[in-house]
């Protein structure tokens, strides 16, 4: 018994297979294409382990896909690997159509081969696990109830576009041929391992190197947030229990604004790491023009979690990202060797266009 991980090497897929690994001996086998968020390093603690092995390659060479799914006979596949990042989304949408709706779409039908020639009890025992986002939902109003499951589709950027469509795909695939699907759509992921381009690693990476610390807008936009562990331990949840068609939102019950995030990161690192001049790192905040279509709040409610699922979120923010910042202080020979490659080039392209609001 193992199961299949696209994805395995980026953010939330190598906390999850770390997590999997140090809760249960069931093998993981890690697709991962290796682009610039995608790290070896995040799984460097499994080099030799022989429950785990990376294999280098993308989920759209079906050729590849099935030769893992023959040799290995997984009994699921958790599939994690996407574009994910909504500004590089704006800059170069292509690499998102590619990998979010043509990618998903060859695994799916990598899966379903696989799945139809599977013997009972097998047959019946697997199951096809889709990662998505609440940002397939839309933007909410500040007096707006939070998304639930029901809520309609209503994606704004080319990533949340894409990611959407992978979503109907999978359930197209369910409804259609009968494969076994699970869909999860979670809220704002943080914590160890994240690529230095989303906003709270950014934050800390940036001050802690005296950069400005750049915010869209009026840097009101909420968002709620889940600590990547929780999330880890929510999708083992739903691969155990979910029921199959059935999606299920994940979300940490904290929704705060960014600002607010960046000026509670700053406060922890003035008491954590202070800087040599005494001053507070929210000397470094800097407002920027905000981008295209910039979602106003999400909100997720994980009701359906709970009361399905038994699954709540362990972590408060406060709990969760003082576990974050303590991780980037710890391993900054992580930080360094992944900043020093094509993060590099990222900000300049991103922030520099942008005027200081």
């Amino acid at each position: 018994m193992l199961i299949l991980v696209t994805g395995g090497a980026g953010f939330i897929g190598s906390n999850f297979v770390l997590d999997w690994l140090a809760s249960s001996d069931e093998p993981v086998i890690t697709l991962d294409q290796l682009t610039y968020a995608g790290n070896r390093d995040n799984l460097a603690s499994l080099e030799r382990d022989e429950r785990h092995q990376l294999i280098v390659g993308n989920i759209g060479d079906a050729e590849l896909v099935t030769r893992l799914l023959d040799q290995h006979q997984p009994r699921a596949i958790v599939h994690f690997a996407a574009e994910s990042h909504v500004d590089r989304s704006i800059h170069g949408p292509r690499a998102f159509i590619d990998t979010n709706i043509l990618g998903t779409f060859s695994l799916l039908e990598c899966a379903r081969q696989y799945w139809s020639d599977l013997p009972e009890p097998a047959r019946s025992a697997f199951r096809f696990l889709h990662i998505s986002t609440d940002e397939v939902y839309g933007s909410l109003a500040p007096q707006d109830a939070a998304f639930t499951e029901s809520h309609s589709y209503q994606p704004n950027s080319p990533y949340s576009a894409s990611k959407a469509a992978s979503d109907h795909l999978v359930r197209a695939w369910h409804h259609t041929y009968g494969l076994p699907v699970l869909t999860t759509n979670c809220s704002n992921n943080y914590g160890p391992y994240q690529f230095p381009e989303k906003l709270i690693p950014l934050m800390i990476s940036n001050a802690l190197s005296g950069k400005d610390l750049p915010i869209y807008g009026d840097g009101l936009n909420v968002r709620d947030w889940l600590y990547v562990g929780d999330h880890c331990t929510a999708i083992r949840r739903v691969l155990e229990s979910g029921r199959c068609g059935e999606t299920y939102n994940i979300g940490g019950w904290n929704e705060k604004p960014n600002l607010e995030i960046v000026h509670l990161i700053c406060d922890m690192l003035d008491k954590a790491r202070p800087r040599e001049d005494g001053l507070s790192y929210r000397t470094q905040i800097r407002y920027v023009t905000d981008r295209p279509g910039h979602d106003r709040r999400y909100a997720i409610d994980a009701s359906k979690m709970e009361q399905e699922l038994g699954w709540r979120p362990a972590e408060t923010f406060e709990t969760g990202i003082q576990k974050t910042i303590q991780w980037y202080l710890d391993n900054p020979d992580w930080v360094a060797r992944i900043t020093s490659g094509a993060y590099r080039e990222w900000p300049q392209t991103n922030y520099a266009e942008r005027s200081q609001a």
